[in-house]
């Protein structure tokens, strides 16, 4: 298993930092690699760009359709024509027989001319349903971004404690050996030695617990940015300073760019346009239809060689009944459109609590980095007293014993502290819906969905994609 290199963390990392290591991987490096390999956010850039047919779709209303036809029939024919009669009154009659071979071929082509404004309508339904797809991407974005960040910050700490733990296991094997050296001198009891001998097994026991939390968040690091994880991990700094500087100014921000309330408002948009649509299956069509069509041939008479026939020709179609399902849909609709404003509702009461919450526990993580450097600092000193004053007899080996792991439970706690406040910089910056690879200034091409889009949205024909699939 590889181990990180992490230093005691008897002397906090600056800034609230976790961690150590020149050369090793950045958190930085591991949200681009996030932003670039995560399986599901690149199935919802997918389903962006699928959504981006829509508007293409809605647009082949406006233009005509088109329709060939052709046939091929073998003809037998045998007539019997009554030419006349003859001086004497008895009838003549003609006789003609022969095989022909009727070819035709035909083109139609229909063009809508009004049809309630259902056209107009689905293609403005088309483009807030890829506004709202963007958004979702938006969201999906986040959410990758944010569990890298929790995934590298869950290594990082891991890591550390994975590294305390083995030094603490050291620190017990050493106090066994002298706990035992002072037995065999006289200067403690059988007593003292079982005390060592119960610590250090309970330490194996928690150094064995860091080794399999630190498998499994190797394990979890892979799963979101799509990699191993490195040999070593540097620190990773707070986003702070990306975020607005009051929790007023944070929930003002997330009620304005959080993707899920600009979702919430697409639906909307969409739900309005569909009300639209199903309202205009009330009014009357009315379509141009033109047809040409040769033929080759006839199936009645062996003299006609070939024909050309054209038509042109408007039709007007108004609804009258159709057995209730237009006004069924349209009431539909309808109550839809009321569901998707109250979803608008409540999407801004979520992320309004969500920033909330999300500001609550970063201010708990600063105070609890400043506690928990305190602790350790006074942990070290209680742990060098004890030690000193067990040497002259004023106190017991249990007593040395309580103090060091006193001191490994300070240490935990502060990267432990160090972690969460990293995340809950991430997590704030997340809700309120500035978590990106633009306002991170990742080293990375940023995706643009806008591009598939332009690239699709008026092509008439083809069915490749725009990457050749």
């Amino acid at each position: 298993m590889m181990a990180l290199s992490v230093m005691p963390a008897a002397e906090p990392a600056p800034n609230g930092r976790v961690g150590t290591g020149a050369g090793a991987g950045t958190i930085e490096g591991a949200l681009v690699l996030a932003y670039r390999n995560n399986p599901q956010l690149n199935a919802q850039r997918s389903a962006t760009r699928a959504t981006d047919e829509n508007v293409p779709t809605a647009l082949a209303g406006y233009r005509p359709r088109v329709t060939g036809t052709s046939s091929l029939t073998e003809q037998y024919l045998d007539n019997l024509t009554k030419t006349g009669t003859t001086p004497g009154g008895a009838a003549l009659y003609t006789q003609s027989q022969g095989a022909a071979a009727v070819s035709s071929f035909g083109l139609t082509t229909t063009q809508t001319l009004f049809n309630g404004f259902q056209t107009a309508n689905r293609t403005r339904q088309a483009e807030g349903q890829v506004s709202s797809a963007r958004e979702v991407l938006r969201t999906t974005e986040q959410n990758t971004l944010l569990n890298a960040a929790t995934a590298y910050m869950n290594l990082l700490q891991t890591a550390a404690i994975l590294e305390l733990q083995r030094s603490n296991v050291n620190v017990l094997e050493v106090t066994l050996r002298q706990t035992r050296d002072r037995f065999t001198a006289g200067e403690v009891t059988r007593t003292d030695v079982a005390q060592a001998e119960s610590r250090l097994a309970a330490g194996r026991s928690q150094l064995s617990l860091a080794e399999s939390n630190y498998v499994t968040a190797q394990a979890q690091y892979q799963q979101v940015i799509g990699v191993p994880a490195p040999a070593r991990l540097a620190p990773a700094a707070p986003v702070d300073r990306l975020s607005p500087r009051t929790l007023d100014g944070a929930i003002a921000r997330g009620r304005t760019e959080h993707p899920l309330i600009t979702t919430a408002m697409y639906n909307v948009d969409i739900a309005v346009q569909q009300v639209k649509v199903a309202e205009g299956a009330l009014y009357p069509t009315l379509s141009a239809v033109g047809s040409v069509q040769k033929t080759y041939g006839s199936a009645s008479a062996l003299t006609v060689l070939e024909t050309l026939s054209a038509s042109l020709g408007a039709q007007l179609s108004v609804p009258i009944y159709q057995g209730g399902a237009e006004y069924s849909t349209i009431r539909q609709a309808k109550e839809t459109l009321g569901q998707r404003r109250l979803d608008l509702d409540t999407a801004r009461d979520q992320v309004q609590s969500t920033v909330t919450q999300a500001w609550g526990q970063l201010e708990a993580a600063k105070a609890q980095i400043n506690a928990t450097q305190a602790q350790v600092t006074a942990a070290e000193v209680a742990l060098n007293g004890v030690r000193e004053e067990a040497r002259v007899g004023q106190r017991t080996t249990l007593d040395v014993l309580n103090a060091q792991q006193d001191l490994v439970n300070a240490r935990v706690a502060l990267v432990t502290a160090q972690r969460d406040r990293v995340v809950a910089s991430y997590t704030v910056l997340a809700a309120t819906g500035a978590l990106s690879a633009q306002v991170l200034a990742l080293k990375i091409e940023v995706y643009d969905p806008v591009t598939h889009y332009q690239q699709v949205r008026d092509v008439w024909g083809g069915v490749r994609t725009p990457d050749g699939r």
